[in-house]
């Protein structure tokens, strides 16, 4: 499979993640969002810039549930609950945002 964005072919899998984290920029995160059903706010962007930033980073940390809602928590200043994160990503923070954000389909099992 693959998209196309601003003329731009990118390689996607059967699930529609990003074969390439590489090829990610936030014109592609806007096409897999709207084919998420998700319209992006600040704190998407927050949550999938942060996911990036792990994986990049921190040699290619998948942060579960519970550590998304403590750093993002922090990072806005508010105490973020499993129901604000789901209104945001319905299909799961941690699988549903790294999606959008061009990163590898979650190894993990679970949320918590």
């Amino acid at each position: 499979m693959a998209l196309e964005v601003n003329g731009q072919t990118v390689a996607t899998t059967d699930n529609g993640f990003l074969e390439n984290f590489l090829d990610w920029n936030e014109d592609i995160a806007k096409v897999l969002a709207a084919g998420e059903g998700i319209e992006m706010t600040q704190e998407h962007w927050d949550v999938v810039n942060y996911l990036r930033d792990e994986h990049i980073n921190n040699g290619g940390n998948e942060p579960n549930e519970r550590t998304i809602l403590k750093d993002m928590g922090k990072k806005w200043g508010k105490k973020v609950s499993s129901k604000d994160m789901y209104l945001m990503f319905p299909l799961m923070p941690s699988k549903q945002g790294r999606k959008i954000a061009g990163l590898p389909q979650s190894t993990r099992k679970g949320g918590y």
